[in-house]
């Protein structure tokens, strides 16, 4: 039986911070949804279980052949497609055999691999994706010839390629078109092994059978799907909830007594010096030494009590989950109605379709159509046509950085007029504060890179008064993703949002929804 088992995993990265002390878990056979804030780890759990990073202290334990799906597949266009199936070096192998040049050491990495390219070109198939590469010849393209739906079924395609046993999925359904994403739900859900997903899906992750919650360092199991995690996790909640406003009640009351009994002790003071001109000095002298140690005794105990009440409130302030939140206010770009914003007039784009495109005033149009058909690509001729407002866009691929360079210099190269500080509280409001805005960006997470992409165009200068945003929503936790659903809701400007992300799209309030196929762009209702 496959298996997987963290004993005791420890791991900090090199400047010391600390993201994993111990944590013990085995995953059960099944689905196992991996959730927790932008930041939290997820990420990098799924590495040191690969073995792409190596623990402090502590191991993991893996039962059975493993394969991942990494969330970065998009970053690199110039790997081909057999690169990412991990198929080049033996379709090399056989090129060379079958050209008569073939070595000994051909002949080792060809052996038992012989059909490698068939059965490439069959899981492709399988996966919707036949056209990436209809004949073994294709598996030669570039992921850069892709769009970013079909390079994550690529991933996939590329994981499955090996018969895993245990099979771990970083954000699997982000760019994948709703047919793409049922297909993928199909084969977690066919997977006989053990399968590890992180993702945002809401609905993937609602056909887990365990949530794995990763918070604070710490990594907690709860049997059955996302929907149940979240009642789990709610009741919880109220349950902590009460708990903290019956230890702050019981700190009032005992401060309140403490308060009283030093009072009675006061009076207590005052009676006995009255009464000491009155009675033999000795005795008086033994009855202050008996009053001021009852007093102490019952200070003491008072005292005490308000201590435990305090130590009472702050664990159960601690069972209230208090977690930082994505801050996003968008510039107050005002189009008016009428405005010209958009201008695009029989521009063939390199996907073959021949669209006109015209967008005025604070319009918010949602662009969908299945992965591959150029919407992408229709973005970019958005972008390259003549400016006639301001406009940023929130590339796909989330290749805006330049990687050898911090956060805070990407972000001050967009804002040149920026200082220093007001660059760092832009940057705080996404939840990069302090050191973490000096993280060169080719250490950010996905989720992380997502959240600095839109930093870096929303404090760009001039404001924007168009933003283009090709599927803004891949690697954003969900809190993050009401944030953004909320801040776009409020825009004044004009939106042009592309994507598969269906309850987001309708949450935003489209005024017009687009459909490209590959007859071209339409005009279309709103989808159910």
């Amino acid at each position: 039986m496959p298996s997987l088992t963290l004993s005791d995993l420890t791991f900090s990265w090199p400047d010391g911070d600390l993201v994993f002390d111990g944590v013990d878990a085995v995953f059960p056979p099944g689905r196992t949804g991996l959730v927790g804030r932008n930041g939290a780890g997820k990420s990098t759990l799924l590495r040191l279980i690969a073995g792409a990073l190596t623990p402090d202290r502590g191991s993991v334990t893996v039962t059975g052949t493993l394969a991942r799906l990494r969330q970065d597949l998009t970053l690199d266009p110039d790997r081909t497609v057999d690169a990412i199936l991990g198929i080049d070096e033996q379709r090399k192998a056989l090129h060379r055999i079958e050209s008569g040049e073939g070595t000994e050491d051909d002949f080792t990495l060809a052996t038992g691999h012989w059909d490698i390219e068939e059965r490439a070109v069959a899981t492709l198939d399988k996966l919707g994706l036949a056209h990436v590469a209809p004949t073994p010849d294709a598996l030669g393209r570039t992921v850069g010839t892709l769009s970013g739906g079909e390079t994550m079924l690529l991933g996939l395609t590329a994981a499955l390629l090996g018969d895993p046993q245990v099979l771990l999925l970083d954000e699997p359904t982000n760019n994948l078109d709703l047919s793409a994403k049922r297909r993928l739900y199909a084969a977690v859900e066919q997977f006989g092994g053990v399968v590890v997903v992180v993702s945002h899906d809401r609905d993937l992750l609602d056909r887990m059978d365990t949530i794995a919650e990763l918070r604070r360092g710490e990594l907690r199991l709860f049997g059955g799907n996302f929907t149940h995690y979240r009642e789990a996790v709610e009741s919880e909640q109220e349950a902590a909830r009460a708990a903290v406003r019956d230890a702050r009640a019981d700190v009032r009351k005992q401060g309140r007594e403490l308060v009283e009994a030093q009072t009675k002790i006061d009076r207590r003071q005052r009676y006995g010096k009255k009464m000491e001109s009155s009675i033999p000095r000795i005795l008086a002298g033994e009855r202050k030494r008996q009053a001021q140690v009852s007093a102490g005794k019952l200070r003491a105990n008072h005292q005490d009590k308000l201590n435990d009440a305090r130590r009472t409130l702050t664990d159960a302030e601690e069972l209230v989950r208090d977690d930082r939140e994505v801050r996003i206010d968008l510039p107050d770009s005002v189009v008016h109605p009428g405005q010209r914003v958009v201008s695009l007039d029989g521009v063939t784009l390199p996907s073959g379709q021949t669209v006109s495109l015209t967008v005025s005033g604070p319009e918010r149009i949602a662009l969908i159509g299945p992965n591959g058909v150029g919407k992408t690509t229709l973005m970019k001729a958005v972008a390259a046509a003549p400016p006639l407002v301001p406009w940023r866009v929130l590339q796909q691929r989330l290749n805006v950085f330049d990687e050898s360079r911090t956060l805070a210099e990407n972000v001050a190269d967009a804002a040149p007029h920026a200082t220093d500080e007001q660059v760092r509280a832009r940057l705080a409001r996404f939840l990069f504060r302090g050191r973490d805005a000096d993280v060169p960006a080719a250490a950010l997470s996905g989720g992380e890179r997502l959240r600095a992409a839109l930093a870096t165009i929303l404090l760009a200068e001039p404001g924007p008064r168009l933003l283009l945003l090709d599927e803004p929503t891949n690697n954003l936790d969900l809190p993050s993703l009401r944030h953004l659903t909320e801040a776009l809701a409020q825009f004044r400007g004009a939106l042009l949002v592309a994507g598969h992300d269906l309850p987001f799209l309708r949450e935003i309030g489209p005024t017009r929804w687009l459909e490209l196929t590959a007859e071209g762009l339409s005009e279309i209702d709103p989808p159910a």
